[in-house]
């Protein structure tokens, strides 16, 4: 499945919102520092969609808060 995702990194709970049929709108409790919130955003997806933290992987914008997952 390949999803477009928009992080917002430092919120105060963690959620996802589908907004589209591939995107998603995923709030983060992380920071946006040393990979934190890519890390947390892996961990989220793979509790939400059950699958193995490692089959999860950010094709696109690891550095950007859009980002295109791939898993």
């Amino acid at each position: 499945m390949k999803y477009l995702v928009t992080v917002k990194p430092g919120s105060s709970q963690e959620r996802i919102i589908k907004t589209d049929e591939n995107e998603l709108t995923i709030y983060l409790r992380a920071k946006p520092h040393d990979g934190e919130a890519n890390e947390a955003l892996i961990k989220l997806l793979s509790k939400h969609f059950k699958v193995p933290k490692t089959t999860i992987k950010i094709t696109r914008g690891t550095k950007s808060r859009t980002k295109t997952i791939e898993f």
